[in-house]
């Protein structure tokens, strides 16, 4: 399987859950924020519905320059909204994960702020972040979703909340 291949699946194998997981958000709860050092619902969501597109941006560019970056994040109100840009993010990234781009994955990309450098990565390393990145943010998403008292979709087997559901179907 070449990484192109690789990453495709995990970026279709991930978007099941990622996909449980921001559909649970409720609409009257995007201002919440569980501490002060914690980001807002709404950023922390669109963030991770955004993701996806690093990938095409790790592909199509060679660097990130947040001092001259006009970008903005989407301001999202509602889940239906929400699932939106998930959604054309998902078909954003998958755009790029084509074989004719495998030659590309050991390229340079990097990341700065004007003249500071953060990091200098290969396209391919890009990729693995932006969907680890998913992965980590959806796991914050889900401590704020249980601070809510919303039910957690499992995302690697059963959660606590699907818990009573799978050793029922065990008995059965």
């Amino acid at each position: 399987m070449s990484l192109i291949q690789f990453f495709l699946k995990q970026l279709n194998d991930e978007s099941v859950t990622t996909r449980n997981m921001l559909s649970r958000i409720p609409n009257d709860q995007y201002d919440y924020k569980p501490h002060e050092k914690s980001m807002v619902l709404r950023n922390l969501a669109t963030h991770i519905a955004e993701l996806p597109t690093w990938i095409t941006m790790a592909l199509t560019t060679d660097e990130l320059d947040f001092e001259n970056n006009a970008w903005e994040q989407k301001n999202v109100n509602d889940t239906a909204a929400l699932m939106e840009v998930f959604e054309a993010s998902l078909i954003d990234g998958r755009s790029q994960l084509m074989p004719e781009n495998e030659n590309k994955l050991d390229e340079k990309w990097t990341l700065r702020s004007g003249d500071t450098i953060y990091s200098v990565s290969t396209k391919g390393e890009i990729i693995r972040m932006a969907l680890s990145q998913i992965i980590h943010h959806r796991a914050q998403l889900g401590v704020y979703l249980r601070l809510l008292n919303v039910p957690i979709p499992g995302s690697y087997g059963p959660s606590a909340d699907e818990a009573s559901f799978v050793a029922e179907e065990v008995e059965a």
